[in-house]
């Protein structure tokens, strides 16, 4: 019998345990949450001028995980749709104003969960920009506002990142 009864025990135990976990729900519309933006300088490959690399890291969560594209999908379904929407503006005499680049700084992201399964996806996203020296104002501030888009086209509040100084002397 106690043989019996620690068995018990043991089963109970694990039956407890693994009905603890529960997977998260979240809203089927993208949420996002600004974490850090850094920027790196690093010397262009193909012209071999400095350039001011962007990244911007930002926290997810999605209920039913359909975010990013596949390659396929952005050169035919999705063509010219970005999934990754961005906006500048730029510092001038204290105030920030919209600033306009072509080509724009908006672009994709690649599929986030691999199978087609419904479900909760949460993470960070990175999204680097590059910014070339040459082309860009000494000690420019920028700022950025980040709106990502899910494969059904429900898209996320739009979140803004710290101003960043651009082409600093060094």
């Amino acid at each position: 019998m106690s043989h019996f009864f620690r068995i018990s025990c043991i089963v109970f135990s694990a039956a407890v345990v693994a009905s603890c976990y529960r997977e998260p729900v979240f809203d089927f519309t993208p949420a996002i949450e600004f974490k850090d933006i850094k920027k790196i300088v690093v010397v262009d490959n193909f012209s071999g001028a400095k350039k001011d690399s962007i990244v911007i890291s930002i926290g997810f969560k999605d209920g039913d995980g359909d975010l990013g594209l596949t390659t396929k999908q952005i050169e035919s379904e999705y063509k010219g749709q970005f999934n990754y929407i961005v906006k500048a503006s730029r510092q001038t005499k204290g105030k920030f104003e919209e600033a306009v680049f072509n080509p724009p700084l908006s672009g994709f992201f690649q599929r986030l969960k691999l199978n087609d399964k419904i479900g909760p996806i949460e993470g960070t996203l990175d999204y680097s920009i590059d910014f070339l020296q040459a082309f860009t104002k000494k000690n420019d501030t920028l700022k950025f506002e980040i709106i990502i888009k899910d494969r059904a086209g429900n898209t996320s509040k739009a979140i803004e990142t710290k101003p960043i100084v651009m082409n600093t002397l060094f």
